[in-house]
């Protein structure tokens, strides 16, 4: 049998052809690769995206607070392809020196101003409308640490199971079952809290948005039939709680945003020319990168 065994050598070199379907993008280095300017609507607030579980904790918070009123949460939603390079361009390197989607620019105000990782985006919107996130503690707090904890679990999932599952150039056993048991322990968590709490932090909350995206991709079947492979099905709560996410209007439409099914948002009417089919289909789309 074939010795699989790595030995790192002393000094790590970056090596541009071992990367997978990523190769072509990561890169050990930040920053601009081109000079790129970023396009601009009329809205307040104008976003970046694409439709990955973290870009779609944005436009889910955005349509959920149009869906409660606050018509001046009104947004222009621009696809960020990311296999293309998109977020290399210097304009989204000016919103977001990491190179991540999402990024927000604010312009409700006198000064624009960016925002970006998802979780931050989140508490300014929140904050912003006073919605989804109590003032008060200890129901600010919940809210808090869930929304931290998924913060901090996504790379485990993401970045773990999904890259060794489904996206790494060679199938390991090891790293597969390490980030399989890591994933299932996160919906263990969130499975023994939703058996006492209908959401998250007891009323539904930034931190259920959040958390929606990644452990509902999955429990719909993302990553290849991760549903199966982990076993959802077990997480009787889970279950019960994403199918009751899925069903919000807010949630139905920001899960469409910047897919297949809807390249850019740019105002409510665009939801007209969605197929009736994809706007009731809990599995959220991949944007055409």
């Amino acid at each position: 049998m074939a010795d699989d065994t790595y030995t790192p050598p002393k000094i790590w070199t970056f090596d541009p052809e071992n990367g997978g379907q990523f190769a072509g993008i990561n890169r050990p280095t930040a920053g601009a690769r081109e000079e790129k300017e970023l396009p601009l609507g009329e809205h307040p607030f104008q976003l970046y995206s694409l439709g990955t579980p973290n870009g779609v904790k944005v436009t889910i918070m955005f349509e959920e607070l149009l869906e409660a009123g606050f018509s001046d949460a009104e947004y222009d939603a621009w696809l960020i392809k990311i296999f293309a390079g998109d977020q290399f361009g210097s304009g989204f390197v000016d919103l977001n020196p990491n190179s991540k989607i999402p990024a927000l620019l604010d312009r409700s105000g006198a000064e624009p101003f960016r925002v970006f990782e998802s979780g931050a985006i989140l508490v300014h919107l929140a904050e912003k409308f006073d919605y989804l996130l109590p003032k008060a503690n200890p129901a600010r707090a919940e809210t808090l640490s869930w929304l931290m904890w998924q913060m901090g679990s996504a790379p485990f999932i993401g970045g773990g199971f999904g890259h060794f599952y489904v996206y790494a150039p060679e199938r390991y056993k090891y790293p597969i079952d390490r980030y399989a048991m890591e994933t299932k322990r996160l919906f263990d968590v969130a499975n023994n809290q939703l058996a006492k709490t209908e959401y998250l932090a007891g009323d539904y909350s930034i931190a259920d948005i959040a958390a929606y995206t990644w452990l509902g991709n999955l429990w719909h079947g993302a990553y290849k039939g991760s549903d199966e492979f982990l076993s959802l099905h077990e997480y009787e709560h889970v279950g019960r709680w994403v199918k009751a996410i899925d069903a919000r209007p807010g949630a139905i439409r920001g899960r469409l945003v910047n897919t297949g099914a809807m390249a850019e948002r740019h105002s409510a009417a665009d939801f007209d020319a969605v197929e009736e089919r994809s706007l009731f289909d809990p599995v959220r789309k991949r944007a055409d990168v």
